[in-house]
């Protein structure tokens, strides 16, 4: 079974879910990237990181795509999540690494837009539930946002 994953914002943590995902996860396919750059740069930022390397695989622009190993991801620039059309590329989940969106609230514009779970990638501003792997990951009871 594949977990379609969209991605809002790709600068290091959005880059390192996505690396991450493709290289170690096959049953996780990334559908969407949304960033304000342009796409020629994502692409390079995500080819090269100083820290780990060259990505492992073939990375390519083609219109509002980036192919990636062959599979293409559909890019946007769009500053309202709620705009973002999650539903038309069948993200299930979004990783939200802007660190803009950090309440119940504002990620509750994924859902608007057709994703069905979202994570925040930064400590949330309101009472969204925080789970830290290996320390209450088991107290994860299905909750739509963390």
């Amino acid at each position: 079974m594949t977990i379609k994953v969209g991605i809002n914002g790709f600068g290091r943590i959005g880059r390192m879910v996505f690396r991450a995902a493709v290289q170690n996860f096959p049953e996780i396919e990334i559908v969407g990237v949304n960033d304000l750059l342009e796409p020629d740069y994502l692409a390079y930022m995500l080819k090269y990181d100083s820290v780990h390397g060259r990505f492992k695989g073939t990375v390519a622009v083609e219109g509002n795509s980036l192919v990636v190993n062959g599979k293409k991801v559909r890019l946007t620039a769009v500053k309202d999540p709620a705009e973002l059309k999650w539903d038309e590329v069948g993200a299930e989940i979004v990783v939200d690494a802007t660190g803009l969106f950090l309440t119940t609230e504002s990620c509750q514009k994924h859902i608007a837009a057709g994703a069905r779970k979202v994570i925040q990638s930064a400590p949330s501003k309101d009472d969204t539930p925080m789970f830290v792997f290996g320390v209450n990951d088991q107290t994860y009871a299905g909750q739509t946002i963390i």
